[in-house]
């Protein structure tokens, strides 16, 4: 039988930064209804999105992400002695065999919506509209030692240590601003550009991309609460392996104009090996 031919790539616009000469900023929202800001010169790219789903395996250590089925026994994503409760435990235990680190630590928690009511509502933040990497070789070993004892934090680092984010819509499925999600494999070191992250007690650096043709985007139509997308925001393996993972939010102009808005949670942990 032959095999049925895969759908056109989505085109949408996706904001990248345009180098300016001065370090950009990316001010995070504190939530209930605030916004993300950003300081920097801004471009938006139409860009094809390849569909995720058709696309074969994707594995985290060659694209940076991969998409995973997964039940969470967790009645209310916004419950957060629940959360600490059920779900730590399960991201805990999905992260661990799919990587196959030997622990996992869970250290922080984003709730996001594309609605400001429903930011204002639950007090949670926006999405990220920017085509950008939560770490880089040197915040991701900072927060580490922010989090854990000196002792402790340097012996971890002498070993591999990774950062990896997942990401699971709260209601679904998620049209109107899912994820893109780019091939690792795609981006050249160049592309990258280390930027501050300022938040309320804390300043951070993330890094944000400048806009290459031969970049490859991914999406995932339609995520529904029982799905999880794995994102590698870090690695400190330099043996040839994804290490940073370009990803952004985006409006889908295919969504229709009823459509619910999206609701998500994303965890991020350190993994180690």
């Amino acid at each position: 039988m032959s095999q049925a031919p895969a759908s056109a790539p989505l085109q949408a616009p996706l904001k990248y930064l345009v180098e300016a000469g001065e370090t950009p900023v990316f001010y995070a929202s504190e939530g209930g209804g605030d916004e993300t800001r950003y300081l920097g010169r801004y471009e938006e790219r139409v860009v094809a999105l390849h569909d995720g789903r058709a696309a074969g395996p994707l594995a985290l250590d060659r694209a940076g992400f991969v998409l995973l089925h997964h039940n969470s026994a967790v009645a209310d994503f916004y419950d957060d002695a629940e959360i600490a409760r059920v779900y730590t435990p399960e991201i805990e235990a999905l992260v661990k065999a799919a990587t196959g680190a030997v622990r996992v630590l869970v250290f922080d928690y984003t709730r996001r919506s594309d609605s400001q009511a429903t930011q204002a509502a639950r007090k949670i933040r926006d999405p990220a509209s920017i085509v950008h990497n939560d770490y880089t070789e040197r915040s991701a070993p900072r927060r580490l030692r922010d989090l854990l004892p000196a002792a402790e934090a340097e012996r971890l680092l002498k070993g591999r240590v990774a950062v990896v984010n997942v990401w699971r819509p709260i209601r679904g499925p998620v049209t109107t601003t899912p994820l893109a999600l780019c091939d690792a494999a795609s981006v050249a070191p160049g592309d990258l550009v280390a930027s501050e992250r300022r938040a309320k007690g804390r300043v951070g650096e993330i890094q944000q991309a400048l806009y290459n043709p031969a970049h490859r985007w991914y999406w995932f139509p339609d995520m529904r609460p029982d799905e999880a997308v794995l994102i590698k925001t870090y690695d400190s393996a330099t043996d040839g392996r994804a290490r940073y993972t370009l990803h952004t939010a985006f409006r889908n102009p295919t969504a229709a104009p009823d459509a619910a808005p999206r609701e998500s949670i994303e965890a991020r942990c350190f993994v180690f090996f």
